[in-house]
């Protein structure tokens, strides 16, 4: 997170277009990832994704938003195979 900080101060993700990129939702994120690559015990990981996919759900909601109703179903439980998937490695 430090070196993300480091090089938004240096060229500026905003200046860029890229705002996004240091909002505080997904720094939250940022980290899930971190801990799902890198560490062997991914319950960590698997819980800040958890996180933030529940503080998130309007995001991913308005992104599906004009697809189907089974879609968001479907979705979510391709989410939780590969979040167990990930978790029993």
């Amino acid at each position: 997170m430090g070196v993300l900080y480091l090089i938004d101060k240096l060229i500026g993700f905003s200046s860029h277009g890229l705002p996004w990129i240091m909002q505080k939702d997904n720094l939250l994120l940022y980290a899930a990832v971190i801990f799902l690559w890198f560490k062997a015990d991914k319950s960590v990981g698997i819980v800040l994704a958890g996180i933030w996919l529940i503080l998130n759900i309007g995001l991913v909601i308005a992104l599906l938003g004009q697809m189907s109703a089974y879609l968001l179903p479907a979705a979510l439980l391709i989410i939780g195979i590969i979040l167990y998937l990930v978790s029993t490695k």
